[in-house]
């Protein structure tokens, strides 16, 4: 059980976070998404915590406080600290070739015109660091972005696919173009999967082992992993895609992948983890690296984590890759807002990139009003596919998570209204 402290103690409006059951309980009743938990936690301490809906629509069964979602690209910022925590060993440095543990890596070049099938490169302007790949500068991409005839290559190949291993989606990327030079342009990517890579070669672990054993146990994070134990499966929510004005089922919870023993333990998206776990997670940043008793970052690594790394501390917007046939007022840092397939739905951008920096593994916050967005300098954030999202503002040292099951992230603009509906209701 999550322990609730009454919200007003924690400089919060317990009126004005009900703002927040308003209006997300508009979605759940005009059938827009399945159900949903939120919950806010300020100064250490939980203070808002609603539900509301089905986790599992066609069994009928209530979204809970101990649900388990899909949180997808929420695994990045664990994956991230992982990488972290070898930094602080001393076993890695931020400005490392990637080539130095995947020597594959030291070939890679540039593509410059052509298609899937046939096409020109040319060389790097540098080699790609780990820095890039922590900070999605690195030149990979995402085959699901069909933004550009390197994303058919990697669906060709199937990076991610269920009979594949991390060693297999490396062996096909270094044999693949770069979107772009490292350092020069940002587009998420799988980079992320290529720093789980990283840390089995430095740990001598599979990533589900060094999860488990540096991270995840210590910080008592029970529910989270990469795959689901046949005792949790019904506390495992049914994953649903957008379908016109409503939903359809893509994925039910006793028939799941996540109920199979995989090859590839995917660090940019494969976790599947509770409200509680994540707070934990969350809590852990904010105090800077320690939760409990336990320390996994110091107070420095954490600070650097959440700063920005983008060159010249520029946003994403004057970063973001250029999709095809778009103007670079109307480009976007491919996959942090969709802004494209919003604006091809008629919808407003979920996610701004204006005045939004990267940091090593989230988003940072650089400037509220250039974003458009209640918010606080320094804040560090992200997603994941299924429209599940968190922050974490050190300023106001308030925590906040939200989860549900529905895809794509790009269907509802839930992030920005809710960074509104949250930050509003704080009164100190």
């Amino acid at each position: 059980m999550i322990d609730l402290t009454r919200p007003e103690s924690l400089g919060l409006s317990s009126a004005r976070l009900n703002c927040i059951a308003d209006h997300f309980d508009r979605y759940v009743d005009e059938g827009k998404i399945p159900g949903y938990l939120v919950l806010v936690a300020r100064r250490g301490k939980a203070a808002y915590l609603h539900r509301c809906g089905l986790r599992d629509v066609e069994a009928g069964l209530p979204v809970e406080e101990d649900s388990i979602f899909r949180i997808y690209s929420m695994t990045k910022p664990i994956t991230s600290v992982g990488v972290m925590m070898l930094y602080e060993r001393g076993l890695l440095q931020l400005d490392d070739p990637v080539s130095e543990y995947i020597p594959g890596f030291k070939q890679l070049e540039v593509f410059e015109s052509g298609n899937a099938e046939s096409y020109l490169t040319v060389p790097v302007e540098r080699e790609m660091t780990i820095r890039d790949l922590l900070t999605h500068t690195s030149g990979l991409t995402y085959g699901h972005i069909h933004a550009h005839p390197i994303d058919a290559m990697y669906r060709n190949r199937d990076l991610l696919g269920a009979d594949k291993s991390l060693a297999d989606m490396i062996g096909h990327l270094s044999e693949l173009p770069l979107l772009f030079s490292p350092g020069t342009r940002w587009s998420y990517s799988v980079a992320t999967d290529v720093l789980g890579y990283v840390i089995e070669v430095i740990s001598g672990q599979s990533l589900d082992r060094f999860f488990a054993e540096q991270i995840l146990e210590p910080l008592g994070m029970v529910d989270t992993a990469f795959m689901m134990s046949p005792e949790k499966v019904d506390r495992f929510a049914a994953n649903y895609e957008r379908a016109g004005g409503g939903f359809r089922l893509i994925d039910k919870p006793d028939e799941s992948a996540y109920l199979k023993r995989i090859k590839l333990y995917s660090g940019g998206g494969g976790l599947v983890s509770t409200a509680g776990d994540y707070l934990r997670f969350c809590q852990m940043l904010l105090n800077k690296g320690a939760l409990d008793a336990v320390r996994l970052l110091g107070r420095k690594t954490v600070e650097l984590m959440t700063s920005n790394h983008l060159p010249g501390n520029c946003d994403l917007s004057s970063m973001g890759y250029i999709l095809t046939n778009e103007t670079r007022s109307q480009a976007i840092g491919v996959g942090l807002g969709a802004r494209y397939n919003l604006r091809r739905g008629g919808l407003r951008s979920e996610t701004r990139h204006d005045g939004v920096g990267f940091g090593l593994g989230g988003a940072v916050l650089l400037d509220p009003a250039a974003a458009h967005i209640l918010g606080s300098p320094g804040e560090f954030s992200w997603g994941g596919a299924a429209s599940t999202a968190f922050w974490v503002d050190p300023k106001q040292q308030m925590t906040v998570i939200f989860l549900t099951q529905l895809m794509p992230s790009s269907s509802y603009p839930i992030r920005r209204e809710l960074r509104v509906l949250a930050n509003q209701a704080i009164e100190d």
